[in-house]
């Protein structure tokens, strides 16, 4: 019996040129890498890609001296061969158009508008290619009073809710909005972006044809509030900053405990009896009060002194030792190095090292578990125009790059 020839990675054979730079964009690009496709990034001759300075730390050679690639930039160009071009020049833009006419996909977000001026934009493109997949990110879309706005993800952060729901609340000490420990819009954005181009790529095995894409970093930030824009349209209430707490579910948040801290997260009345059975409290579950979640959150401020008092009775450890055996969700709040020791953390391979040509660089793993076409990890983040002519050589069949690219 013979066994099978492997199946090619779901977007080998898809072409991706990537105008874009420092986080929502590449983020895209490097999923779509990681599935198989051909990225091409395009950058700017002499500095590249502005996360290419945004450091330290930076990688470490093989004799363990900084070198000047940044953490930063080798977070979100994995999978991708960087090539060099000089945009604003008249043999540049007839470079980046004849790779679009051979590309699958461009993916930029320069300003609304920003790319017309160069013959880069979908209007131009889509005529040289019009089954061309041609995704724009902007902070606020190609449309509405603020298109022509450059936007960064504090900055949407901010105007999209999100601090005003993230931070100590308003009567405790410490009070303020605050953003999110990473920049989380851009990697959302990242996200639907993704979407958008697999759908669209889709779309165009039926009709033939490709689309223009427009994705927006405050469309994104207001759609993803989730159950808190739900509860302001269906309830009328204006969330407000709640700390580690939960605003429809109790107990869901930190509790100190003998030596750190931990996170109970109690999503039925029948873990919540569990709990207080562990706790030697079982008549909490009884209480009319705290029986049931509506209850709970009624009477939050009353619960919640009452299980503070109890959880600091034991170490963590010990806390998430019995509360697992009880099926009761809780778990530690590490720090980035307990993260990557976390034996589940370690069985599931997260952390991936790849050889670089400055030495080894470390990454972290794609979450996409295929079964049959796993993810691929070719090629560490490269050298600022690592693959200029080779690229060339692929796409357009020329040996002579220095007639268009610097």
């Amino acid at each position: 019996m013979t066994s099978s020839p492997p199946r090619p990675q779901p977007l080998a054979g898809i072409r991706v040129l990537d105008l874009s730079r420092v986080l929502a964009g590449p983020w895209a690009s490097q999923i779509l890498g990681d599935l198989g496709a051909d990225v091409v990034k395009v950058e700017r001759p002499g500095n590249g890609d502005d996360t290419r300075a945004w450091g330290p730390p930076y990688l470490k050679d093989a004799d363990g001296q900084p070198t000047r690639e940044s953490a930063y930039f080798l977070c979100t160009n994995r999978n991708k061969r960087s090539i060099t071009v000089d945009m604003a020049s008249p043999e540049g833009q007839q470079q980046l158009q004849q790779l679009a006419a051979k590309a699958d996909i461009v993916l930029e977000n320069f300003k609304t508008g920003g790319l017309q001026q160069y013959g880069l934009d979908y209007a131009s493109l889509n005529a040289i290619n019009p089954r061309l997949i041609y995704c724009s990110i902007t902070g606020f879309g190609q449309s509405g009073p603020y298109a022509s706005r450059p936007g960064y993800d504090f900055l949407i952060q901010a105007m999209g809710g999100l601090m005003s729901i993230t931070g100590v609340p308003d009567d405790e000490a410490g009070a303020g909005p605050q953003k999110v420990g990473v920049a989380l819009t851009d990697i959302l954005t990242g996200l639907y972006a993704t979407i958008g181009i697999l759908a669209a790529l889709q779309e165009r095995n039926r009709s033939g044809l490709g689309q223009h894409i427009d994705t927006a970093l405050l469309d994104v930030q207001v759609a993803t509030l989730a159950n808190q824009a739900s509860n302001y349209l269906v309830g009328g209430m204006v969330p407000r900053r709640m700390g580690n707490a939960h605003p429809s579910i109790v107990p869901y948040q930190t509790f100190p405990t003998a030596d750190s801290d931990m996170i109970l997260a109690v999503g039925n009345d029948g873990q919540f009896a569990r709990f207080c059975t562990v706790a030697g409290r079982p008549e909490w579950a009884q209480d009319e009060r705290f029986a049931t979640n509506p209850q709970r959150v009624r009477h939050r401020a009353e619960l919640i002194p009452l299980l503070r008092q109890t959880t600091v009775m034991r170490s963590t450890a010990e806390w998430v030792s019995a509360l697992e055996q009880a099926d009761v969700p809780c778990g530690p709040v590490n720090r980035l190095d307990q993260v990557f020791a976390d034996p589940q953390v370690q069985a599931r391979g997260i952390q991936v090292d790849l050889p670089h040509p400055l030495g080894t660089v470390a990454t972290v793993a794609s979450p996409v578990r295929l079964s049959a076409t796993p993810v691929q990890y070719r090629m560490a983040p490269p050298l600022l125009g690592q693959h200029t002519e080779e690229v060339l050589r692929d796409w357009l069949q020329t040996d002579h790059p220095e007639k268009a690219i610097a």
